[in-house]
């Protein structure tokens, strides 16, 4: 694997992600956020909030999977959350642990959450981004 997780000590050990990525790879991937839409453009789970993130994790899976990845790979994910607020933190860790139930793995590279008063469509309450690094 070209990337490896680390929490080191000296900072806070946080559950749902690490703290820092070491790439070593030669081939990064960017991929464009992903909203919790089906492959017909369908938004899934409308007004639910982990059943968006979930989406976006199968989302981003997929993607990474055209690039010859997987989460194993990735250095780097962007959470954009609309309106959020720190009681939505049980939602959203949901909404992951359903995708790595669903992948068999457990997405927890270093990553940003950040509120947001809106995205593309009114209906979307989630996007995620991710870099991912392979040799």
């Amino acid at each position: 694997m070209a990337v490896t997780l680390v929490n080191p000590k000296g900072l806070p050990h946080i559950d749902a992600y690490r703290q820092v990525s070491i790439a070593t790879g030669s081939k990064l991937v960017f991929l464009a956020g992903q909203v919790a839409w089906d492959v017909d453009g369908v938004t899934v789970g409308e007004g639910d909030l982990a059943a968006q993130v979930e989406q976006c994790y199968l989302n981003i899976a997929t993607a990474l999977a055209e690039a010859g990845a997987s989460f194993d790979d990735v250095a780097k994910l962007t959470v954009y959350v609309v309106d959020w607020t720190p009681d939505k933190m049980p939602l959203l860790m949901e909404g992951i642990t359903r995708a790595a139930t669903r992948l068999g793995a457990a997405p927890v590279p270093p990553a940003t959450l950040l509120g947001v008063a809106a995205l593309d469509v009114p209906e979307h309450l989630v996007e995620v981004e991710a870099t991912a690094v392979i040799d």
